[in-house]
Parts: C-alpha cells; sequence; structure tokens
C-alpha cells in the first residue's frame, strides 16, 4: 500500500533478529504484534496474565514479578462461580481457590525469568481511564463483570502516568538494564468512554511518554502504532466489521512499519524463508500421491531441515 503522508518513524539502534528474546505486555495491540511474531517463529512471550489496558495495571505485575511477590486468598473474590484476581485477566479465573493462587504465583515466577532474559519488551499502553474497587480504594486491572456500583471511573493525569513508566522502566531495568523497551499506543479506540473521553485518554498517554522519552534515551524506544492507524489508515475499510478495531489489512500494514524499523534487515530474508515454509505446509494438494507434490514436499523438507538447523530455535 501507498501513502502520500506517512508518520515519521525512527530506526531501532537495537534492531530485532532471530536470536532476540521479545515479551509483548498490554492491551489488544500487544497481542497482534504477537500474533506476527509467532508466525515468524521469533522466540516471543505474550501477556502472561492476559490483556492489560491501563499503566498502572502493568506496573504492578512488573514489580510484582521483579520483586516475587505472592498472591495469598486476600488477592482473590469469588464472582459467578468463579474466583478472580482484579490483577489479572479473566482468561486466568478458576473454579477452584488454591489453583488459581497456585497459577498466579507460578506465572509470577515464569515472568521474572522471561523479563531476565528479554532483548526487546514491547509494551502496548490502551487507555488513561480506570476503575477504583470502592471497598479496597485500588485501581483494579480486570473488573471481572463486577457490578459498575462496586467502581468509580476515572482519568490517569499525564503526570501520574509518566510516573508509572518510570517505575515501570526502573523496574525492568533493576533486573535487565540491556533490555530494549518499545512503547507503543494501541490503535484500538476505547468508544465506549465517549468519542472525546477516548481522544483525551490517549492525548493523556502519548504526552507522558513523550515526557519520558528523548533522543538520548538508552534502550527506550516508541513505535507510532496508533498515530498510524489515525492518520495513515483514516478509510473506515481499514477497520474490523465493529468499527472499532484494525482490520487484518490495517494489522498487517502496521506490521510492515515496525518490521521496517525494527526488526534487523538480514532478518527479513528469513522471516520470507519462514513464511514460503509455513504457506507451503498449509497447502492442500489436489493428489496428494503425485510425482510432482511429492517432489515439491521433499524440496519443502529440505529447507525445513536447513533453516532449523541454522537456526535451532525455529521449529515447524
Amino acid at each position: 500500500m501507498n501513502f502520500t503522508t506517512k508518520v515519521p518513524l525512527l530506526k531501532s539502534k537495537n534492531p530485532i533478529d532471530y536470536n532476540s528474546k521479545i515479551m509483548s505486555l498490554g492491551s489488544c495491540f500487544a497481542v497482534n504484534i504477537s500474533e506476527k511474531f509467532d508466525y515468524f517463529k521469533f522466540q516471543n512471550t505474550c501477556n502472561p496474565f492476559g490483556i492489560l489496558f491501563h499503566p498502572l495495571a502493568i506496573e504492578k505485575l512488573i514489580h510484582f514479578a521483579v520483586s516475587q511477590k505472592q498472591f495469598s486468598e486476600s488477592a482473590i473474590f469469588f464472582q459467578n462461580e468463579l474466583w478472580h484476581c482484579y490483577d489479572a485477566h479473566s482468561d486466568l479465573s478458576n473454579a477452584n481457590k488454591e489453583e488459581l493462587i497456585a497459577n498466579l504465583n507460578m506465572v509470577i515466577t515464569s515472568m521474572l525469568k522471561q523479563i531476565s532474559n528479554s532483548t526487546h519488551l514491547i509494551i502496548t499502553y490502551g487507555t488513561s481511564w480506570v476503575y477504583r474497587n470502592r471497598s479496597s480504594n485500588s485501581i483494579v486491572a480486570n473488573c471481572h463483570k463486577v457490578p459498575q456500583k462496586e467502581f468509580e471511573k476515572e482519568i490517569l493525569g499525564v503526570d501520574t502516568i509518566a510516573q508509572s513508566i518510570k517505575n515501570t522502566i526502573a523496574s525492568i531495568q533493576k533486573i535487565n538494564p540491556d533490555c530494549e523497551i518499545i512503547f507503543t499506543i494501541s490503535p484500538v479506540r476505547h468508544l465506549k468512554d465517549g468519542f472525546v473521553e477516548n481522544q483525551l485518554s490517549k492525548a493523556h498517554l502519548i504526552t507522558a511518554i513523550q515526557q519520558i522519552l528523548n533522543p538520548k534515551s538508552q534502550n527506550l524506544n516508541y513505535f507510532p502504532s496508533y498515530e498510524i492507524m489515525m492518520d495513515e489508515l483514516r478509510d473506515y475499510r481499514f477497520y474490523a466489521e465493529d468499527m472499532i478495531h484494525p482490520s487484518q489489512i490495517a494489522i498487517d500494514y502496521i506490521w510492515e512499519q515496525f518490521a521496517e524499523t525494527h526488526i534487523s534487515p538480514e532478518t527479513h530474508s528469513i522471516m520470507e524463508e519462514v513464511g514460503m515454509i509455513k504457506k507451503g505446509l498449509a497447502h492442500r494438494p489436489f493428489n496428494p500421491d503425485s510425482k510432482s507434490h511429492m517432489q515439491f514436499m521433499e524440496k519443502l523438507g529440505r529447507k525445513t531441515r536447513d533453516l532449523e538447523s541454522k537456526f535451532p530455535q525455529i521449529q515447524f
């Protein structure tokens, strides 16, 4: 796709390759980009605690992982026949209380290892709007369909977000000072908050990040996924049926821009090979016993073995 107006992009000083270990945290774009990394067989993990939308939720779980804080029974509650944790997504909810606590603490332990070993950590913020539980006076990551009357809705100020980002960076760099942290704002608009409220929310996030980052920032970067969606992909054909989430075409385009700036040029040819092999493996022949298909599969097998021998971490 060609566009007359393009959002300026800064190339990474420490580009991703097939030896990189990537961790993605945050809102829906974190899932989208993680799926692309998975497709091209990068070493990648995504959202051990499920999707997280606001900076304080991400900060809290990174702090928990780095300090190895353990969850106890006081951190969970029973609602609609399941045990939940306000700090985690409902994907982790469980009918068994002990299993939930054990799973939360297991994720905390594995998350420490993942942060320690990551070469790149991609953090996607989705919103500045948060919900404060009235009984505990604490901001939650997920409401788990608890009645609205149990929460107060509020928006995080720029200074609060900026401090949260600083705390997040400090926690990561405490155990992994060489990790490159890439911040981005989710291109998904939270229109349930309102059109004006969504813009205000995104503006707070963008302003806070730009207060932290500067050209001299070490191992800190910003990728403008939200800006690309708003300024380059303005037409509604770039949105899914709900008219809120990016369509697959938009996701592919934003990924192309990310790959161009944050993945090393040498790695692109390997990605092409991976893509060709995956397409070959997915091919359904009209006659699987034909000589031409047997030759095709033999050639594909050689390509697969050659690539796996060069990069043992790539497995088909």
